[in-house]
């Protein structure tokens, strides 16, 4: 009989009770303790329904449904099925329902939010004092799981209101709840002893008809542990598994039973127990073992991080992309604050999609909300890619889940947005346009044939060499590495400054390649091309737009890598755009000679003509018709240095328009940079105004009595004075546990902290897929892909998972022909 399911039922809907009030004491959801007095208020009752209903709600689980059938039950008395899950914290029941004389509940007439439940005097908290509470929000009714199960009614009246029709007289609910249970001999006692057999496996009939020696199973736990060491190995490393052919006369059998095979020889112990030594029908190896032990390591490493959670608020980083074969996919990760005050961005799924429309992503990031537990009620933060399936303002996914949380406040990925100003700059801008074309066919001609790219090398070794003889460079570790010229892509922010900057330091090597390709190249439009290439590389109009394509990209390139770091809170991030846009403007105002004197110096070193300043200019290859009559010096200060300066600075203001939001502006005011100069109350007050489900009028008075308190402690505690972002200050006050004293501050700071910056996180999961499921494992199963990436990604918590805890949940997870203690 498979009695566990029930059981895994049961757990899971009183979990889901308890779950609903956060544990944080940072967190300003009211407890249960001290809401039970004053949640009498009655919420809004269902629509009467015409027809007959069941007192509890119908099931769409039809597997549980049958397992509960076989059930001991009275044929007159309707039978048990399970609950429909609810999106809500506080609702997940279970129940019975007489199938012929009722209806199911359609999805969309079922309750989606707490106000449209009928949650009159029930209190949540009785659930954990009366284990066998059940509670019908249908007919707002009390019942007794274990008597309707387990009840003998041939020796016990049957007129118990918990059973029948379920008992409704709040007023005298808990004398009627102890009334209920009685005394040791009492009829629910005796029901709730038969269940307690009942979900015990070592009370089956299998563990009494198969009886099974402690030795057995102490062996049989170490095929366990020994497999689970070679799959973790494995995981973490993200390798395949089965082999193509893993029959024993196989000399390659895969991974998993390579691994496992050399383990065994090089340790006698495990090869007395494993494989051949162990009886045929129990060796613990097949593909279904294995992949249920996966499931057991992704599902503990989740478990881990929704605790690391803590029932908390969180913010959600999504994006989809397909796979090697060609699904769909969206990945959704997890950005929150853990007990120690440090943000995390951790990875919760993947899934797959039948198809990217907003309404499609959105049921598929509620069910995965749904799979660990997580209310979509406690999202505060939304961040996606800008795409318009996503950031749409009438239908996207952003305005989907605001119309049933109007606190997740979207920003667009802050890498997109710099992703945006560089392209801009690159297309938009006649010069920069005209540079990168010609860049693109220097790039063409040097990297289109493999024996090109080894010429390269050997021309770059040698005068390497050549500069080592005349003292020119030095050699150490880790210098004058092999460099390479790989095309720039506007997908790859990052790979515009690599390309120009490997460009510069192999100028003299590209030159002496091109030569050769123009003057031995067997094929004539070859030569033409290394021809046309050389005129353009060696004229002072490329030299110039390639370094100043490196100072812009040199400056960008830094604000990226800023941007994907985990932990980069958005008021540090946004000072960091600020502070690139300003070494901008300075380089614009105030850094023409010096930028002049680099390029003079650099032709000088590779005898490229420098144009007189003062002479009119004339372009190289192209008819005067279309420029007009200017000097050298407005030309390439006024029309090429600072009209693409001004463009980069202006897509930088534009792109990044967040700093004219409120919200942003407010959130400044909390900066313990520089002993809090920035700190403004009335601001500060203001942002808690965007959060009024965390701040009631009680709590802003309350607010404005601590802010006064706390900046004055702040600038007299010399442990505050040198941190220099919100991230730094949220985890000393914890370090110091000085969030006890001031819980609201703590709980702006942590409000602010969880709005994303930026999908690095995200864009990490689908890099990681490539590797996962590449060309030689694109049949992954979608569920087996997922748990892969779950270990893969969040190895830091894979490795906490213990072995017992792995072990348990698979003995748990189905019924096992061994049982261990």
């Amino acid at each position: 009989m498979k009695n566990k399911s029930i059981l895994d039922y049961w757990n899971k809907g009183r979990k889901s009770q308890k779950s609903s009030t956060p544990s944080s004491p940072l967190s300003r959801e009211p407890q249960e303790a001290n809401q039970n007095e004053q949640d009498d208020e009655h919420l809004s009752q269902l629509d009467n329904q015409s027809e007959e209903k069941s007192p509890f709600i119908p099931s769409q689980n039809q597997d549980v449904e049958d397992e509960l059938d076989l059930l001991p039950h009275d044929p007159g008395k309707r039978k048990p099925i399970a609950s429909y899950p609810v999106n809500d914290r506080d609702v997940v029941r279970r129940g019975f329902i007489d199938k012929k004389a009722c209806r199911p509940i359609p999805k969309e007439d079922f309750p989606q939010t707490l106000e449209g439940t009928k949650m009159r005097r029930f209190k949540a908290y009785w659930y954990d004092r009366y284990d066998w509470l059940e509670y019908s929000e249908q007919n707002d009714a009390a019942f007794c799981f274990v008597c309707y199960l387990f009840r003998d009614y041939t020796s016990s009246p049957n007129n118990d209101s918990f059973v029948d029709g379920g008992f409704k007289n709040w007023k005298k609910s808990l004398e009627r709840f102890e009334k209920h249970v009685g005394g040791v001999g009492s009829a629910h006692n005796e029901a709730k002893e038969k269940f307690d057999l009942f979900i015990n496996k070592k009370t089956s009939i299998m563990e009494k008809v198969d009886k099974i020696s402690s030795e057995t199973k102490t062996l049989y736990k170490a095929r366990l542990v020994y497999t689970l060491q070679c799959l973790r190995f494995l995981l973490k490393q993200g390798l395949a598994f089965r082999g193509h052919n893993e029959n024993e006369a196989s000399n390659n059998k895969g991974n998993f039973r390579e691994l496992l095979e050399w383990l065994a020889g090089r340790c006698e112990s495990v090869a007395k127990i494993v494989l051949t030594s162990a009886p045929g029908n129990h060796q613990v190896t097949s593909p279904k073992i294995q992949k249920d032990l996966i499931k057991c390591c992704a599902k503990e490493t989740t478990r881990l991080i929704i605790e690391d959670l803590d029932n908390d608020f969180f913010a959600i980083l999504a994006d989809e992309s397909g796979d090697v074969s060609h699904k769909e996919q969206l990945a959704l990760c997890l950005r929150y604050v853990n007990k120690k005050g440090s943000v995390c961005e951790r990875f919760l799924g993947v899934v797959k999609v039948c198809d990217t429309t907003s309404m499609t992503l959105m049921d598929s990031i509620k069910e995965l909300l749904d799979e660990y537990s997580l209310s979509m009620s406690n999202i505060r933060g939304q961040g996606y890619d800008g795409a318009s399936n996503m950031r749409g303002e009438l239908n996207g996914l952003r305005n989907l889940i605001m119309r049933n949380n109007p606190y997740a406040y979207y920003v667009h990925c802050f890498a997109h947005q710099l992703q945006l100003t560089l392209v801009a700059v690159a297309k938009e801008n006649c010069e920069c346009a005209k540079f990168f074309m010609h860049l693109g066919i220097v790039l063409n001609v040097i990297g289109s044939s493999c024996k090109r790219m080894e010429l390269v090398r050997e021309v770059q070794a040698r005068k390497v060499l050549e500069a080592l003889e005349l003292g020119e460079i030095e050699s150490g570790q880790e210098l004058n590495q092999e460099l390479g010229l790989g095309r720039p892509g506007d997908t790859r922010w990052g790979s515009h400054f690599k390309s120009i900057s490997n460009l510069i330091i192999l100028f003299p090597t590209i030159v002496e390649v091109l030569e050769k390709i123009g003057s031995s190249s067997k094929c004539v439009d070859d030569r033409a091309k290394a021809q046309i290439a050389i005129d353009h590389l060696e004229s002072f109009d490329f030299i110039f737009m390639l370094h100043l394509m490196k100072v812009i990209f040199g400056y960008t390139n830094d604000l990226c890598q800023a941007l994907q770091r985990r932990d980069q809170d958005i008021v540090n991030a946004m000072t960091i755009v600020d502070l690139t846009k300003d070494n901008l403007q300075i380089m614009r105002d105030d850094g023409w000679d010096n930028f002049f004197d680099m390029i003079s110096d650099f032709c000088a070193k590779y005898d490229i003509n420098v144009p007189n300043m003062d002479d009119c200019y004339a372009p190289l290859g192209r008819s005067r018709r279309f420029l007009d009559k200017v000097t050298n010096l407005h030309r390439f200060r006024v029309d090429m240095f600072m009209s693409v300066i001004d463009k980069q600075i202006q897509e930088l203001r534009s792109r990044f328009d967040e700093t004219s939001m409120e919200l942003l502006l407010c959130m400044a005011c909390l900066s313990p940079d520089n002993l809090f100069s920035s700190f403004d109350k009335k601001k500060v007050l203001k942002l808690a105004k965007f959060y009024p489900k965390e701040f009631s009028s009680f709590d802003m008075e309350a607010l404005a009595f601590q802010l006064d308190i706390f900046i004055s402690n702040m600038r007299k505690d010399s442990r505050f004075h040198h941190l220099k972002n919100i991230g730094e200050l949220l985890a000393k006050l914890i370090e110091t546990n000085k969030h006890v004293s001031y819980p609201f501050v703590c709980l702006l700071l942590k409000l602010v902290l969880i709005l994303p910056v930026a999908t690095a996180s995200v864009e990490r999961v689908f890099s990681s897929m490539t590797f996962i499921k590449n060309k030689l494992r694109n049949r992954l199963g979608d569920k087996l892909l997922n748990h892969c990436l779950v270990t893969f990604i969040e190895r830091d918590f894979f490795v906490q998972v213990s072995d017992d805890d792995i072990i348990n949940r698979f003995q748990n997870l189905k019924s096992r022909r061994m049982v261990l203690d």
